[in-house]
């Protein structure tokens, strides 16, 4: 099953736990240490520490859903 990730970057405190749980997916921005989404729609193989990633994070500024939002189209298979 596919997950979309959002973050909330207004929400975040720069502690750094997603990007060193699942650089994959997430990364600090250098300028302020705020999280920045380097993947809105992780490979299966990533899910599991994006989920992680999420409960590790200490302001909850993210958010992995199950599931594609209402009216999103799926990733084209290659």
């Amino acid at each position: 099953m596919a997950v979309t990730i959002t973050i909330d970057r207004e929400r975040c405190v720069g502690a750094g736990m997603c990007a060193l749980t699942a650089p994959e997916v997430f990364d600090q921005n250098d300028e302020d240490g705020r999280v920045v989404l380097l993947d809105t729609d992780p490979s299966p193989a990533h899910h599991a520490a994006a989920r992680l990633a999420a409960g590790l994070c200490p302001a909850a500024a993210l958010r992995v859903i199950d599931g594609r939002p209402p009216g999103s189209s799926p990733a084209p298979t290659p």
